[in-house]
């Protein structure tokens, strides 16, 4: 989950033009996301240290490589937590500061995480490993069919780096003027669809994507900052409260004191 600092200069973001809102009116209520939530109860397993034994390599068990920590690896997690996947997919937790020889030169060559050993081979990206799971694992199905919501889900997951990166970038200057277009266009997008409180109205992989980020981003401005990202976002806030009741994602969550002591450290930020 290393972001390079060459990724963080941006000496240029395009900012995508303002949503159009065009409401879709369902005539059936949609279930809420906690109904679908098929997640249960799970311990964490402990975190591999570096001189761990590999675990056996495509005998048929299916392994998500992942990090507590990482939250392009989280987005995976709760997508198989979401799907009652937990007893089909087995989570193997690296440290990213001291994982496994073993792990670059056998499993994954990239070196990170996450990665998805199924059906003898390995997959990466966690953008894609939410695809992933979502067509070729059985449970609630977490895109849509409706036309113009697929439509805007594409966009949603386009622009999750350009979110990114527009936050990190402010962490250098004044979050609250230059990360502020980046939550102003979540809150727009929450406007677009009026069946739901979730991106696309009904919960789905458009808010993973975007979850663990929103979860480390609104601790830390805060703390840090004194910024709240809620603050005149009213939408913003009625996701943020909706996404916390979804089981599959509160059993991912980690103390939101790591979060702000690793960010302050990898960004040199001090209070």
């Amino acid at each position: 989950m290393t972001i390079p600092q060459s990724s963080l200069a941006i000496s240029s973001v395009q900012i995508p033009s303002p949503i159009l809102i065009s409401p879709l009116k369902n005539s059936l209520q949609p279930m809420a996301a906690t109904a679908l939530d098929k997640s249960v109860p799970e311990k964490w397993p402990p975190v591999l240290e570096p001189t761990a034994e590999q675990p056996p390599l495509f005998d048929g068990a299916i392994r998500l490589y992942t990090a507590y920590i990482c939250p392009f690896a989280q987005r995976v997690w709760i997508t198989r937590n979401y799907k009652g996947l937990q007893d089909n997919i087995k989570l193997i937790p690296l440290n990213l500061q001291s994982r496994p020889a073993w792990y670059g030169e056998k499993v994954y060559p990239v070196n990170k995480v996450p990665s998805l050993e199924h059906n003898g081979k390995i997959i990466g990206e966690s953008l894609d490993l939410i695809k992933y799971l979502d067509s070729n694992f059985e449970g609630p199905s977490l895109l849509p069919d409706d036309p113009a919501k697929k439509e805007f889900a594409e966009e949603l997951f386009a622009y999750t780096d350009t979110f990114n990166k527009i936050v990190y970038t402010s962490f250098k200057g004044d979050p609250a003027k230059d990360a502020g277009p980046a939550f102003d266009y979540l809150e727009n997008a929450l406007h677009k669809f009026d069946d739901g409180p979730f991106l696309l109205g009904q919960f789905s992989l458009v808010d993973i994507a975007y979850t663990p980020f929103v979860e480390r981003f609104h601790v830390f401005l805060s703390e840090v900052f004194k910024y709240d990202i809620t603050a005149g976002r009213p939408k913003l806030a009625a996701w943020i409260e909706e996404i916390n009741k979804i089981e599959a994602y509160k059993q991912t969550k980690l103390d939101p004191k790591e979060h702000v002591e690793f960010f302050k450290k990898r960004f040199q930020v001090s209070t």
